[in-house]
C-alpha cells in the first residue's frame, strides 16, 4: 500500500492547521457562511439537511486495518456510531459538529488520511477496481496509475477551480469493475501488439441530469504519456468548459456541444504541445510507485478440505462462497466481498463495531488490506480459501455475511432525503423495502444477477441511470414519485437506462419493481439469461405493458 512521503505529511498537517483557524473564525462570526462555504468544501465538509457531513477520502478505495479502526473510532466519538461508504469509494460521516471537525481531521492525519479533494470544482478522488492487484483477469494493477494521478492532481494550480467537479476512474482488467465509461475521464489498461502497457481513454461520461456514456478518444495511450494526455484533456476542458450554467459545465456537455472529432483535435493539439517534456512519465517513477503496491508474500495454498466441508455442512456458507468470492490470480487465494447490504438495512452503512471486525479480519487473514467498492461494499482482496469458513463465521456473528453480491438486494442507494439537502425523495427506505420484498435466499437465486440503483434526486449519486433497474425519486406537487429506468449498465458494455413511463408513488414503487422482475422471469429464455441480457433481447415493450397495460 502507498505510504505518505514527506510532502504528503507536511501538506496534510498544514491543511489541518489552516482549516482549524477557518473554523475558529466561522464560529466567532468573523466569517459568514457564504465566506466559509468554499473553505469547508475544500476540506470535504458539507452542510446537509440536518447537520454537517464530512466526506473522508479513501484513494482508489484502499486502506489498512489501522485506518479502518480510526474510522470506527471517529464514528463512535464524533458521530452516531456508524459511517456511510459511498460510490466514490469514500466514507461519509453524517453528524459531525463543526467545532470538532478540525480534531477529526487531525486524527485522520495521524493515520495518513484526509478529506481533501472530496468536494469542490477540482479533480476528485481517483477510483479504481476494488479487486485491483488481486483479480485473475487483471492486466496490471490500476492503483499504481491512480496514485500517480493523485500526486499529479493534488494542489495542481491550473485545475483547482475547474468549471465543475471532475472525476477519473481506472480499471486494470477487460471486465470493467470501475464504471470507467461514466466518468469525465475513464482509463482502461491495455497492452498493444508489442506487449507494452498503456490505456484506452474515454472522455465525457457522467450521470446527473444529463447522463452520457464516455466517448473513446484513444485506443491506446502509451504509459509514458499518461500525465501529458490527461493534462491536455483538463486544459481543453478548463479553457472551453461552460461557467455560465453549472448544469452545463461538465466535460460531457463540452463533448456534446463541440462534437467528438473537434474535441479530439483540440486535445491532440494540446497534447503535442506538451508531450515529451516534464510530464513524460519516467519508467523508474512508475517502478518506484509500483513497489508500494507489490503483492503481499503469499502463503502456500492451505488444506481446502475444510472449505469443501463447510459448503456441505455450514448453514449459508455455500451461498456465500458462490456469490461473495472473486477469482484471485494466486492459486489457493480468493477475494472476499463483505456485503454492507443486510436485508432491511441502509445500503453502504457500517457500524463502528463492524468496522473494527473488518479491521481484525484484514489483519488476521487478509494481509492487512481492505478495499471499498464503488458498489458500497467492502472487500478483503487477499484471503486463503482455507480461511474463508472462519471469516464467514465471524462475519455472520456481526451481521456482515449476507450472500448477495451482485443480486437483487445488493442495492446502490444515495442517502436521499433522509440526509441530503438536494434530495427531493427518499432513497434508503425504498432500498430497505425492496430488499425485504426480495430478501429470501430462494427468491434471490431465482432472479439471479440484477443491479438495482436508486437516487433521491436528478444528481444521480445512486447511479440509477446505469442500474439494470434504475429508480429516480422526484417531487411532484409535494409528494414523492419514482421514475423507473431499465437496461442501464456500468460495465465494459455501458448503457444508459431507458425511462419506461410515468412515475410511481412511494407506496407503489416496490410493487412496480416486483412487476418488472416478474416480467423478466416470465420472458427469459432460460435460467442462464440474466435480466440485462433479456432486456437487451426483447426491449421495453413487455415491461411497459406489464406496468401500464396495453398502450
Amino acid at each position: 500500500m502507498y505510504r505518505y512521503d514527506e510532502f504528503d505529511r507536511e501538506f496534510v498537517l498544514a491543511r489541518v492547521a489552516q482549516f482549524s483557524d477557518q473554523v475558529r473564525r466561522r464560529l466567532s462570526g468573523d466569517l459568514t457562511e457564504e465566506q466559509f462555504k468554499p473553505l469547508r468544501l475544500m476540506n470535504g465538509l458539507y452542510l446537509q439537511l440536518h447537520a454537517y457531513m464530512l466526506r473522508v477520502a479513501v484513494p482508489y478505495g484502499t486502506m489498512n486495518s489501522v485506518q479502518m479502526r480510526r474510522l470506527a473510532h471517529i464514528a463512535r466519538k464524533y458521530d452516531h456510531g456508524y459511517g456511510h461508504f459511498t460510490t466514490r469509494q469514500n466514507i461519509q460521516f453524517n453528524w459531525p459538529r463543526l467545532d470538532e471537525t478540525p480534531e477529526i481531521l487531525s486524527e485522520l492525519a495521524e493515520v495518513e488520511m484526509h478529506a481533501i479533494q472530496t468536494s469542490g470544482n477540482c479533480i476528485r478522488n481517483v477510483t479504481a477496481d476494488h479487486f485491483a492487484g488481486a483479480a485473475a483477469d487483471e492486466i496490471a494493477d490500476p492503483r499504481v496509475y491512480a496514485e500517480i494521478l493523485r500526486q499529479w492532481s493534488s494542489l495542481h494550480p491550473e485545475f483547482s477551480f475547474l468549471p465543475r467537479k471532475f472525476k477519473i476512474a481506472i480499471t486494470g482488467a477487460p471486465n470493467d469493475r470501475a464504471a470507467v465509461q461514466v466518468h469525465d475521464i475513464g482509463l482502461q489498461l491495455a497492452r498493444n501488439e508489442e506487449g507494452e502497457t498503456g490505456f484506452t481513454v474515454y472522455v465525457g461520461g457522467g450521470l446527473g441530469r444529463t447522463p452520457m456514456i464516455g466517448r473513446k478518444v484513444r485506443d491506446f495511450l502509451p504509459e509514458a504519456d499518461l500525465l501529458a494526455y490527461t493534462e491536455a484533456i483538463l486544459r481543453v476542458y478548463n479553457l472551453y468548459g461552460r461557467r455560465d450554467n453549472k448544469y452545463k459545465a461538465r466535460i460531457k456537455i463540452l463533448v456534446h456541444e463541440t462534437g467528438l472529432e473537434e474535441l479530439k483535435a483540440d486535445i491532440e493539439r494540446e497534447f503535442e504541445a506538451i508531450r515529451g517534456g516534464i510530464l513524460t512519465l519516467p519508467k523508474d517513477e512508475v517502478d518506484r510507485i509500483e513497489a508500494y503496491f507489490a503483492p503481499p508474500v503469499f502463503k502456500a495454498p492451505g488444506d481446502e478440505s475444510h472449505f469443501a466441508a463447510a459448503i456441505e455442512t455450514m448453514p449459508g456458507f455455500a451461498d456465500f462462497a458462490q456469490r461473495n468470492l472473486n477469482e484471485h490470480h494466486q492459486p489457493g487465494y480468493t477475494s472476499v466481498t463483505i456485503s454492507l447490504k443486510p436485508i432491511g438495512g441502509a445500503p453502504g452503512d457500517a457500524s463502528a463495531e463492524q468496522m473494527d471486525v473488518v479491521a481484525d479480519l484484514a489483519e488476521k487473514y487478509g494481509h492487512d488490506e481492505i478495499r471499498v467498492s464503488h458498489e458500497q461494499n467492502l472487500v478483503l482482496p487477499h484471503v486463503l480459501k482455507a480461511d474463508v469458513p472462519a471469516i464467514y463465521q465471524v462475519l455472520k456473528e456481526h451481521g456482515l455475511a449476507e450472500a448477495n453480491a451482485g443480486l437483487v438486494t445488493d442495492i446502490i442507494a444515495c442517502p436521499g432525503m433522509d440526509y441530503c439537502a438536494l434530495a427531493t425523495a427518499r432513497s434508503i427506505p425504498v432500498a430497505q423495502r425492496l430488499s425485504e420484498r426480495f430478501g429470501t435466499p430462494e427468491r434471490q437465486k431465482e432472479i439471479g444477477d440484477l443491479k438495482i440503483k436508486i437516487s433521491g434526486c436528478i444528481n444521480a449519486c445512486g447511479h440509477h441511470h446505469v442500474g439494470h433497474i434504475g429508480i429516480l425519486g422526484v417531487e411532484k406537487k409535494g409528494k414523492e414519485f419514482y421514475q423507473i429506468t431499465l437496461g442501464g449498465s456500468a460495465d465494459e458494455k455501458s448503457s444508459i437506462g431507458e425511462i419506461v413511463g410515468r412515475g410511481f408513488s412511494y407506496e407503489e414503487v416496490v410493487d412496480a419493481v416486483e412487476t418488472v422482475v416478474d416480467t423478466y422471469l416470465n420472458i427469459r429464455s432460460g435460467e442462464e439469461e440474466d435480466f440485462l441480457q433479456a432486456y437487451r433481447r426483447v426491449g421495453e415493450t413487455p415491461f411497459k405493458e406489464a406496468l401500464y397495460g396495453t398502450q
